[in-house]
């Protein structure tokens, strides 16, 4: 393998392995999105308050 080819690899493969790295910790320092209340969030609806 000659040289150039090499560096080609090593940083596609650099490349890759920054992206990977960087979007886990995206995902793993997100905080998580607050759910709601699904009773409080259907307190207004009519028919729901009659069962």
């Amino acid at each position: 393998m000659n040289s150039s080819a090499l560096i080609i690899m090593l940083l596609a493969q650099g490349t890759m392995i920054f992206l990977a790295g960087y979007f886990f910790y995206r995902v793993l320092t997100t905080p998580p999105k607050q759910e709601p209340d699904s009773y409080s969030e259907n307190d207004d609806v009519a028919n729901r308050q009659k069962e």
